[in-house]
């Protein structure tokens, strides 16, 4: 039996993982809370939201030390619980999950106000529902998006980033315009400093995008780069932003009115975008009424914020899933609650748990200010025990903690122990106020120095909660964890491949097929006896992307003791064939990008795929095959096996042409028949037009002179093969033909190039759709230019 480890794959890169994180950050708090940050500190918010960001910065990069230190999912509850033990990893499991869910809340009210008094002035169905019809659509809203994950709809993760996208364009925009417009403020801070602290408190929920690319950790490439960059971005560019909106829209319009709107932004962009019909009154047959662009500009941002509010909760959604799901793990929650759904893949028990308690927040009239409030209040908690971990971290310097990315020298210990205090400053400005309570118990009155707030009393009780559940439950059933961390999973060993090792890919799905894409693997690998060749027997199980990598694992027992047996026959077969040969079990939400990843890993110099001769919809010649045949910078060769096993194949042709792919297709083909110990015969076959003067032997002159060049070029002169060349004016179908009389057929890739998807060429593919026996198509390292769209996602994307 093989001790396979089993790994996750990292699909995200650093674009992918910023705009996680900018999703959140630049979706409904962006809209929603400039009316209530106006109303508590005017323009002076500007500094609130700066001073948030600035809070959040600290955090990003304490999370960014550990993130790299323990690349798993869960993210700041991981962290804690390694680091300080499961007493408080129960505080921060469920406070995280309580701030995501009030999270959520808060961002679909901000979808119903935007929805129905936003676009009810354009459109008249959705006009005069008041505040039942903002609940109504919140809670439709929340259900549907509770559905779409917990039915695993894949293009929701596409339609994320295309909304990131839209919504950066709209607030620069907006910013743009409305510093052109000259925004005027007349008292920056009309109700004192004490209000501006305070306003921290309820705009930190805008912050806490960035946790979602720590809970992603484990599936980030290259994350000693890629994550503490796209953090410390999708910090800096909210912050920006937020700071921008908030001079723009208090410089434009009066405090009051701000703060009496529904829709503030909208109601901003509307001043704003006025002056822009003077600015094309200019232009020949335009007339447009400032009325009418302020219309237009309003309109825009109404539609900026739906899509916003709902990419918000929709990250939030799955977020807290995650966090259940590493709660689980480490027993300080059932596992009832994770389990994996049979048929959609996802952990649709911690998703519905998320939406139902998400519903019952919008239903029972939880305001707006008193939701963001709470959300920033459970993730202030969090970071401030992040920021402790750091530190417990470095003091005990245990060896297996080895993050990636650390805090520089020059900003250590400054900024943990800044962190931690800045968020237990602005925790403590949000639970009390310093105004004198007096309490009476029977004749007796008490005077306390300050009074509790709403927002403080809910926090304590879910901190509450969560120390009770865990001396109720967790603490019988959790081990107790060290500064070390038993669960801590050890570092992947890093490839041992050296420039003289030949190594073969093969991804391997069907045990019916295994064997003979094995064997046909081996013979490329025993060409080389001059090198150290291997064979490379890959297995990935696809997981839905609201699904995190390890959940589906822990819950899928069936799936991996299928893919370990499948791995266990591989390496059984490599010992029949005489070759050495290595497995790799991965878990990916793309199978393709994972195989590519191998190859990458692994330095392969062939990847052997199997296809099955069908076409799929929207791909040529099937989702995981395209990638890795377009984008693989090694040899790659496709089989698609006919009846008989590859091993009984004794007669091989090849279809020898000009293209720069077919002397691969006919080294391939001597591979196989110099591994062969049947004998097996190598036919190089040739189509040629007839000749202008119908003289056919001309034309098999031409056609010989092809083959003896193909023969030179391939480098297998040395071999013993036939020749044949047919003179037809219909080349799909004369080889078609003569497929027929041999049991493999080989062809080399006849189109070259950058394209989108993976296309071998009109007559290999005719050869694989219409001959019964084996085909096997093959092309060369992918030695074209780099496209510029390849170039930025090489760039960015790991």
């Amino acid at each position: 039996m093989s001790n396979t480890d089993q790994e996750l794959a990292r699909d995200l890169g650093f674009l992918e993982a910023y705009t996680i994180g900018l999703g959140t950050m630049i979706g409904a708090g962006i809209f929603v809370l400039p009316k209530i940050a106006a109303e508590q500190a005017g323009p002076a918010s500007m500094v609130s939201f700066f001073v948030g960001g600035m809070v959040s910065l600290f955090a990003a990069l304490s999370l960014s030390e550990l993130a790299t230190g323990m690349p798993k999912a869960g993210g700041s509850y991981y962290y804690v619980n390694r680091a300080l033990g499961p007493f408080f990893g129960s505080i921060v499991g469920w406070g995280m999950w309580a701030g995501l869910t009030f999270a959520s809340a808060f961002y679909m009210i901000g979808f119903g106000q935007y929805l129905l008094p936003g676009l009810g002035e354009y459109v008249g169905v959705l006009a005069g529902w008041g505040d039942l019809g903002i609940t109504v659509a919140a809670l439709a809203m929340a259900a549907l998006l509770t559905a779409v994950n917990y039915y695993g709809v894949k293009e929701t993760s596409a339609l994320q980033n295309v909304i990131v996208l839209t919504l950066v364009g709209l607030v620069l925009a907006f910013l743009g315009l409305g510093a052109v417009t000259g925004p005027t403020i007349t008292e920056f801070n009309p109700n004192g400093w004490p209000a501006v602290a305070a306003t921290i408190g309820t705009v930190y929920v805008t912050f806490i995008g960035f946790e979602v690319i720590a809970t992603s950790a484990e599936e980030i490439k290259n994350p000693s780069r890629n994550l503490p960059l796209a953090m410390i971005a999708a910090v800096v560019t909210p912050t920006l932003m937020y700071v921008g909106v908030m001079f723009v829209s208090t410089g434009t319009i009066d405090i009051p009115v701000l703060a009496g709107s529904d829709v503030p932004v909208a109601l901003v962009a509307r001043e704003i975008f006025q002056p822009l019909a003077g600015a094309v009154s200019w232009l020949p047959f335009v007339s447009v009424q400032p009325a009418t662009a302020g219309s237009v500009g309003a309109l825009a941002m109404i539609v900026g914020a739906v899509l916003a509010t709902v990419s918000s909760a929709n990250a939030s959604i799955l977020s807290a899933a995650r966090v259940n799901f590493a709660m689980g793990r480490d027993k300080i929650l059932v596992n009832w609650l994770n389990e994996v759904h049979d048929r959609f893949r996802t952990p649709y028990r911690a998703i519905a748990a998320t939406g139902v308690i998400t519903l019952l927040l919008i239903g029972i009239g939880v305001g707006v200010g008193t939701l963001a409030e709470v959300a920033s209040f459970m993730y202030l908690v969090t970071y401030a025990l992040v920021h402790v971990s750091v530190v417990v971290l470095r003091r005990a310097n245990p060896d297996t903690y080895d993050p990636a990315f650390r805090i520089p020298a020059v900003l250590y210990p400054v900024v943990p122990v800044l962190g931690a205090a800045a968020c237990v400053a602005v925790l403590v400005q949000m639970s009390v106020t310093f105004s004198p309570m007096t309490i009476g118990v029977a004749s007796v009155a008490v005077v306390l120095p300050v009074t509790p707030t709403p927002v403080g009393a809910i926090g304590t009780v879910l901190v509450a909660f969560g120390i009770a559940w865990y001396y109720c439950y967790a603490r019988a059933r959790a081990p107790s964890q060290s500064l070390v961390g038993d669960a801590l999973a050890p570092s992947s060993s890093p490839d041992t491949d050296t420039p003289d090792t030949y190594t073969v890919v093969v991804p391997v799905a069907n045990p019916d097929t295994e064997h003979d894409l094995l064997r046909m693997a081996a013979a490329s690998a025993h060409a080389h006896t001059d090198a150290h060749a291997e064979v490379i027997a890959v297995n990935v199980i696809e997981v839905p992307r609201q699904t995190s990598l390890s959940q589906d694992l822990a819950f899928e027992e069936e799936r991996v003791e299928r893919q370990q047996e499948l791995l266990d026959a591989a390496s059984a077969a490599a010992a029949d064939l005489d070759v050495r040969l290595r497995t790799r079990a991965v878990a990916s939400h793309d199978t393709g990008a994972a195989i590519l990843d191998v190859i990458e890993d692994t330095a392969a110099d062939h990847v052997l795929l199997g296809w099955g001769g069908t076409r799929r919809r929207d791909h040529v010649l099937g989702s995981t095959i395209d990638p890795v045949v377009g984008h693989a910078s090694c040899d790659a060769t496709l089989v698609r096996l006919g009846p008989a096993a590859a091993g009984d194949a004794s007669d091989i042709m090849v279809l020898a042409g000009e293209g720069p792919h077919a002397p691969v297709a006919a080294r391939r083909a001597a591979e196989f028949v110099a591994a062969d110990e049947t004998d097996a015969s190598l036919t190089l076959l040739n189509v040629q037009p007839p000749a202008d003067d119908d003289a056919d032997a001309s034309a098999t002159e031409r056609g010989a002179a092809v083959i003896d060049d193909l023969a030179e070029r391939a480098g297998i002169k040395y071999m013993t093969y036939d020749t044949e060349v047919v003179v037809s004016t219909d080349t799909e179908a004369a080889v078609i033909d003569a497929a027929a009389d041999f049991d493999m057929v080989y062809a080399g890739a006849t189109r070259s190039g950058p394209v989108s998807q993976a296309v071998f060429g009109s007559i290999p593919e005719a050869v694989g759709a219409g001959v019964d026996q084996t085909v096997v198509m093959a092309r060369g390292p992918d030695n074209t230019p780099m496209s510029v769209r390849d170039a930025i996602t090489r760039r960015f994307g790991g």
